[in-house]
């Protein structure tokens, strides 16, 4: 059995990674919260799990892992876009309309996401289908003391977990003085948050033993995850950006909940993206969703590639350059594997290198290594671990070499190379003066010509052509 070893966000150390349960291993992410397009740092998580998913089934079997990431269907943005449509007169109640702003998010996530080659996981929850899972979770909460109801609002007493702040490594004191917290006058202590809040008639709510209203975000995944996977299961991941206050409060209802228990025994954190070295934003205009990239004709396997290039743990850039690497890369290996088929097993040293952490960097060195070596089979069989070179992701290296040809919508190619023959003809004719002028022109219109020794041409082209320089050649 192959030995893969995690870093543990919550002990700093990296560990050898033993499964509860060889036959089912368990692993739960944080999905998106369905108001708007996935941004590129949204993205990040998608493909870092995506890629320990195909690790995790490589190694203990495609049938014995289950992968839940949720979908967020309960916010104030989705409320709020809601009510925008609603007052702007789009027919249907409130209740229809977030149904139709969720869908319509989801099946934007699902596309964007499958561009880059990632799997479904096994299971994708909506939290609206867990509510009655909260409430229950909220009700054991109340009855062992470490929440309260208070004027409609249930919440969690922070200071009632012993160890609060474990995974992010602050005490609660120091929480309060370094953190935005929500100053409330029914709050016992400003640490404490909401487990539930009430709704007007203007929002979506449920029925509850404490009025109607809606769940917090931090009960969601702590009631899905139990439903799903259990009081314990192997690995809880998500961006740096969730560790607090989001996974250190699930922890804490978790571990109150089911004290028995331990909730989840990995914790993985990813870093943040930057684009060309400045932290995205849109008052930057370097805010770009997955939908951007797609539409600007970055394939979903250039962006995966780039992605792929920088360890989880770092913080990752996106710049043009590396974009720009990464498909002549994948070119130059789309080109290798095209009549190839697969080996039977990926390539040890690519196996190696994502069981140490996840080293994605290295397995591409590794990928390297077997493209340099000429193993098509190899490097086949190990890219499609990574997500890389599978047969369904390719065609995008056949349409860009289509618009590459087509200048003003027409091929340019069948008048160059038409020029090429006339040149060749003249050439061995001793038409110097005609292989010289055909030569000038093309040229001219951003083709470059080298002969061999043997009388054969190869030619270049630049990234645009002026056409209107090859009139009269044909």
């Amino acid at each position: 059995m192959v030995e893969i070893r995690l870093t543990n966000t919550r002990t700093r150390r990296k560990e050898v990674f033993t499964p509860i349960d060889p036959a089912n291993v368990r692993m739960y992410v944080c999905g998106p919260t369905v108001y708007d397009r996935a941004h590129i740092g949204n993205a990040r998580p998608v493909v870092v799990f995506d890629t320990l998913f195909r690790l995790l089934r490589h190694v203990y079997g495609a049938d014995h892992v289950t992968y839940v990431r949720n979908f967020t269907d309960v916010d104030d943005k989705i409320n709020a876009e809601a009510q925008r449509r609603r007052a702007a007169g789009r027919p249907g109640t409130l209740e229809e309309l977030i149904r139709e702003r969720t869908e319509e998010t989801i099946a934007w996530y699902h596309a964007d996401m499958d561009a880059l080659g990632a799997l479904r996981p096994t299971m994708e929850p909506r939290a609206t289908e867990y509510i009655g899972a909260m409430i229950a979770m909220i009700s054991d909460l109340i009855g062992k003391g470490h929440a309260y109801a208070a004027d409609g609002h249930v919440l969690f007493r922070v200071r009632s977990y012993r160890d609060y702040g474990a995974l992010s490594g602050r005490s609660v004191d120091d929480m309060i003085a370094g953190a935005r917290v929500e100053v409330a006058p029914f709050k016992e202590d400003p640490m404490d948050f909401v487990l539930w809040k009430p709704s007007d008639a203007d929002l979506p709510g449920w029925d509850s033993p404490w009025g109607r209203g809606r769940p917090g975000w931090h009960i969601e995944c702590s009631a899905m995850s139990h439903e799903l996977l259990g009081a314990t299961f192997d690995i809880h991941g998500g961006g740096i950006d969730l560790q607090f206050p989001h996974h250190e409060n699930e922890i804490a209802q978790s571990c109150c909940a089911h004290p028995e228990a331990g909730f989840a025994r990995v914790w993985m954190h990813n870093e943040m993206l930057q684009v060309e070295g400045k932290k995205m934003s849109k008052s930057l205009g370097n805010f770009f969703t997955v939908r951007d990239l797609l539409d600007q004709g970055y394939p979903g396997e250039v962006i995966r590639m780039v992605y792929l290039g920088t360890h989880y743990s770092k913080p990752m850039d996106w710049t043009a350059e590396k974009a720009a690497q990464a498909e002549a890369t994948l070119r130059k290996w789309r080109g290798l594997v095209a009549d190839a088929k697969a080996a039977p097993e990926p390539s040890p040293s690519v196996i190696e290198a994502l069981s140490d952490d996840l080293n994605t960097a290295g397995a591409i060195a590794a990928l390297h290594a077997l493209a340099g070596a000429g193993d098509a089979a190899g490097l086949k069989a190990s890219a499609a671990l990574l997500g890389l070179l599978e047969d369904g992701m390719g065609d995008w290296v056949r349409e860009l070499e289509i618009l590459e040809w087509l200048v003003e919508g027409e091929d340019a190619r069948p008048v160059i190379e038409m020029t090429i023959e006339k040149i060749a003809k003249a050439r061995s004719e001793k038409d110097y003066s005609t292989a010289d002028s055909l030569k000038s022109a093309l040229a001219e219109a951003g083709v470059t010509l080298s002969f061999d020794r043997d009388g054969g041409v190869t030619y270049k082209r630049a990234k645009k052509l002026d056409l209107s320089k090859l009139e009269g050649l044909q």
